[in-house]
């Protein structure tokens, strides 16, 4: 899909070089697929906390079921 952005230059030139990136499609992809993966792990975070969990869950054993 294409898309017209106007993007700060300065941003783009930075994120740019911290990525490592050759193109600024790159680098922007990349820009957005680390915002989504912050805010999805927020999301965990405001959990904590929330959760109730089993006393005599035996997660080792959980593991060898495999």
């Amino acid at each position: 899909m294409a898309t017209n952005l106007s993007l700060d230059p300065k941003l783009l030139d930075q994120a740019l070089k911290i990525s490592g990136e050759r193109t600024k499609k790159a680098a922007v992809t990349r820009a957005l697929e680390e915002f989504i993966a912050r805010r999805q792990q927020k999301h965990l975070l405001d959990l904590m906390g929330k959760l109730e969990w089993e006393s005599g869950f035996d997660y080792k054993a959980e593991r060898s079921r495999r």
